[in-house]
């Protein structure tokens, strides 16, 4: 299965005038990477304090966009611009579990949605990049491969907030959901060790 992973050289050249343009007035990758996780929180935060109420909702895929906008941005910046660390490597990996952690667990607040679902997903997305990352203690590199990694669970969750957003109510068919992508990140998990250990 294709992962959206894959169209990440397009939207890299589409962002990229608006890189230099960072990087010409002082910004930091790791600056980039912080602020994404810092207003993620505020966001998680914001809908999570008014839900059950719907539209706060809206504000996930608002800012799923804008923050996979800056997760490539802080990329860039490191590699096309010298400012690769191995602090910056810590901070990406783990401000990206912290921020897709808290995004998605105020689904789990809505009417009729399974609480436990919606923990299993976030615990099934952790473990999913914990095995993306141990592919470089095998040998390896690190692995992004499918059908349900990062950017693909943003696009899931991004379409459920706006779902959501827009006054659909939730109940069955919202599980039935969850545990599609609760499937999809076995076999991405699956697939990680495995290419990983093939690789290597």
């Amino acid at each position: 299965m294709i992962s959206i992973y894959s169209l990440k050289p397009r939207f890299q050249n589409l962002l990229r005038p608006l890189v230099v343009w960072l990087h010409a007035r002082g910004a930091t990758a790791n600056q980039v990477t912080l602020a994404a996780a810092a207003v993620s929180l505020l966001v998680a935060l914001l809908v999570a304090w008014n839900a059950p109420l719907a539209w706060p909702f809206l504000l996930i895929p608002v800012w799923v966009f804008l923050r996979m906008a800056l997760n490539a941005i802080d990329g860039m910046l490191a590699r096309e611009f010298g400012q690769q660390s191995r602090l910056g490597a810590y901070l990406n990996e783990m401000c990206d579990v912290v921020a897709d952690s808290a995004l998605y667990l105020p689904f789990a607040l809505l009417p009729g949605v399974s609480p436990l679902l919606v923990v299993c997903v976030v615990l099934m997305a952790v473990f999913s990049e914990y095995a993306g990352v141990l592919g470089l203690m095998v040998g390896a590199s690190r692995r992004y491969d499918g059908p349900m990694g990062k950017s693909d669970r943003a696009a899931v969750f991004g379409l459920l907030g706006v779902i959501v957003g827009c006054g659909a109510p939730t109940g069955v068919w919202f599980n039935v959901v969850l545990a599609a992508v609760l499937a999809l990140l076995a076999r991405t998990i699956y697939n990680r060790i495995r290419r990983g250990l093939a690789q290597s």
